[in-house]
């Protein structure tokens, strides 16, 4: 079990839960193919630090509860909202909707008052049991925002005025009327003085006062060098994202062309520009605040407050006073939504799959109270990141080429020349070899079962003789003649019918057990226990005298000096020393085979 981790700039990201799309495998398959997936060692070694935390197809929102304890996305299909518990590690409930999600704001500190924006031109108000109230607003909204001095729900949509409907009075109150042509896209309120803010699609961000319920200025940014400008626009781009600094002074502006500017509200000019490189508009926007005592690893955190800057690509964090690269995500689906656990290094990443993607960046914050054993999970199971390039790929070379008739697409985008072979598809590869050679799979199981049974001959029980330290070879031939000798007599004996088989089987079973004895009263005998016990008469085999008197056994005495189980013929070749026309078969007395031994 690893965990993927990343480094850019060294900060490690390392990519918790969610991350391997592919592997994803509906609820319905998992439940039919249970068994199978415990075979399955990347399925089920796989993390999760909520059970089902996702949505069917896509998540398109999620928001932390400020009381860190729950966590509440939308997402389809069908569309729903779900509600998880970081207590227990898994999802509370799911609610289902009639449309999709455009936005929603949790009102409480927990997840028992929300209110949510669809994309039919609805607001739903929902309790902690169920939808409590539903009503329709004139124009398609963008964005919502919650006063809770005033008990208002601001919508901005598709119109030049941005929607008030208070949920003290039960009713809409007067809308405020901006100067956009187009339509408001974000919406947001300072959380120190309660300012209102309002991006909107001509390129402009315009403060509200809630109490004077007046504009009390505007913010026109312009970038230089937009190379895609819109038209009906004041700087070329709309405002797509806005959030405000907790000091009440700070103000972030995203763009439509990827770049986010960075405000002070005392003056006209941004002081930080930055961009997302990709040319998308900026999704989200957060003010990242340094931690009184910062969790951050090996390394010091010097560079204080960040900003989290989100498009469809890539999720970016950098320093707010230098504008210096911290750190960036690049999941592999499209970004909907991110959100950060309060207080930690936590990220969440709702995009266009199925999983709930969650990353973990130490230095960024410690891990939550629910999951602090991620601390020491990360360093144990990280994987170092080593690509290989040629992972599906099967190495050959020429001759096995020509063997699999591939010869011919040499110097084609097929193979791929490396050192002295070739790679090629492991997938053409296989389909190449089980066409040459179709028997492959037969050969294979007879060479699987010659195997089985050579362990199992080995495994059997075996009778250890023990051998003399004085003419050792010697005392395993009289041995081995012995054995032999007797397996012919047991043979013989079996093999009696009529009277001439009974009478040749006869002798040769007399002769069989004459030599038997012979070479047992030999190793038996107390009068030749000399010869094994004193080395003085060890007999060298390798003297040329020796050799001159046993010419034929000199030649295949290496081939059964350490062979326990020779065969009969081996051993009928070492006795037999005379020549064939010399036998008389029809002698009843056995043998003198041994006398060759001991001249």
């Amino acid at each position: 079990m690893v965990l993927t981790a990343t480094s850019t700039n060294n900060v490690k990201v390392y990519t918790v839960s969610g991350s391997n799309l592919s592997r994803k495998i509906p609820d319905w398959l998992a439940r039919r193919k249970r068994k199978e997936l415990q075979k399955d060692i990347e399925w089920s070694t796989r993390i999760e630090l909520i059970q089902d935390f996702g949505f069917p197809e896509a998540a398109l929102r999620i928001k932390a509860t400020a009381d860190g304890e729950h966590c509440m996305a939308t997402g389809v299909y069908k569309p729903q909202i779900r509600v998880f518990e970081f207590a227990n590690s898994s999802m509370k409930f799911d609610r289902h909707t009639d449309t999709e999600n455009v936005n929603f704001l949790l009102m409480s500190e927990d997840w028992t008052k929300s209110v949510h924006l669809q994309n039919d031109r609805t607001l739903e108000f929902h309790n902690e049991g169920q939808m409590h109230y539903k009503v329709r607003i004139p124009r398609f909204g963008r964005d919502l925002a919650y006063h809770s001095p005033s008990c208002d729900v601001l919508v901005g949509g598709a119109s030049n005025e941005v929607y008030r409907v208070n949920i003290d009075q039960g009713r809409f109150m007067t809308p405020f009327q901006t100067q956009s042509s187009s339509g408001v896209n974000v919406v947001e309120v300072n959380p120190a003085h309660q300012l209102f803010g309002f991006g909107t699609e001509d390129g402009a961000v315009e403060f509200w006062d809630p109490r004077a319920r007046n504009r009390i200025g505007v913010l026109e940014p312009a970038i230089a060098n937009i190379f895609r400008p819109i038209s009906g626009t004041r700087g070329g781009f709309e405002v797509t994202a806005l959030d405000f600094r907790k000091d009440g002074l700070g103000a972030a502006v995203g763009t439509s062309s990827g770049h986010v500017l960075l405000y002070d509200l005392r003056q006209a000019r941004p002081w930080q520009i930055k961009d997302q490189q990709y040319g998308l508009p900026i999704k989200v926007l957060k003010w990242l605040e340094s931690l009184s005592n910062t969790y951050s690893g090996d390394s010091a955190d010097t560079e204080g407050a960040k900003i989290l800057s989100a498009d469809a690509r890539i999720i970016k964090l950098w320093a707010v006073e230098s504008g210096k690269a911290y750190t960036s995500i690049e999941p592999e689906c499209d970004i909907n939504d991110v959100c950060v656990s309060p207080g930690s290094g936590l990220v969440f990443v709702a995009g266009e799959s199925s999983d709930i993607q969650t990353y973990y960046i130490p230095q960024l914050g410690p891990a939550p109270r629910w999951c602090h054993f991620l601390e020491n999970l990360t360093e144990e199971m990280e994987e170092n990141q080593k690509q290989s390039i040629y992972d599906d790929y099967k190495f050959v070379v020429r001759r096995e080429l020509e063997s699999l008739g591939l010869a011919h697409l040499i110097g084609t985008a097929v193979l791929k020349p490396y050192m002295h072979g070739f790679f090629v598809d492991l997938r053409l590869y296989e389909r190449a070899k089980a066409i040459a050679n179709p028997f492959a799979y037969e050969e294979y199981r007879i060479r699987r079962v010659q195997e089985k049974l050579a362990e199992a001959r080995e495994s059997r029980i075996r009778a250890t003789t023990k051998l003399p330290k004085v003419n050792r070879a010697l005392a395993q031939r009289l041995m081995q003649m012995q054995k032999s000798e007797k397996t012919k007599a047991a043979k013989a004996s079996d093999d009696e019918s009529g009277d001439e088989a009974k009478r040749l089987g006869g002798r040769q079973r007399k002769k069989a057990q004459a030599a038997a004895v012979t070479a047992a009263a030999v190793l038996e005998d107390n009068r030749f226990k000399d010869i094994f016990a004193d080395p003085e008469f060890e007999v060298d085999e390798g003297m040329d005298e020796y050799k001159q008197l046993h010419t034929t056994y000199s030649k295949r005495v290496q081939k059964t000096r350490d062979n326990d189980d020779s065969s009969d013929e081996e051993d009928m070749d070492i006795r037999h020393h005379v020549a064939p026309e010399d036998q008389d078969e029809s002698d009843d007395e056995p043998m003198d085979s041994d006398n060759e031994y001991f001249q």
